[in-house]
């Protein structure tokens, strides 16, 4: 049941999420979270600021109400679900421009300010690593 990925800052991305909230698939049949991995690794790809992040997907992060999720994790630091992303190239941008501001934080907290626009509103829940709790 378990696939061993890297360890290090990742973005989990569901791939089995809605297309939106009334939609689960576009006309090719590929849900929302498909279409969002799709752009998470081709934006990855372009861009050398996001190499030390990794994209990784699976089936459903059990956040249903929410289309177009994504679980923000490193070791040692607080993660992050958010969702309701459209599953398209700015989305993919903001996320990982997150996650580089992330991933450079020292226990998972990124000033308010240095959020990119797109992830604003987008938070669902902030999980504690193993062994920790937040302040």
């Amino acid at each position: 049941m378990l696939k061993r990925v890297e360890d290090g800052p990742a973005i989990v991305a569901c791939n089995s999420c809605r297309l939106s909230p009334e939609t689960r698939a576009d006309g090719d049949g590929v849900t929302g979270g498909g279409r969002l991995v799709e752009a998470l690794r081709t934006v990855k790809a372009r861009d050398p600021r996001y190499a030390g992040i990794a994209v990784q997907d699976m089936a459903c992060l059990f956040a249903c109400q929410d289309h177009c999720t994504v679980h923000l994790r490193a070791p040692d630091k607080v993660g992050y679900v958010m969702g309701r992303f459209a599953p398209d190239a700015d989305a993919a941008r903001a996320i990982l421009d997150y996650a580089v501001a992330y991933a450079d934080s020292d226990h998972g907290r990124v000033a308010y300010s240095d959020w990119p626009e797109g992830v604003k509103g987008h938070f669902i829940t902030r999980t504690p690593p193993p062994g920790f709790v937040v302040e």
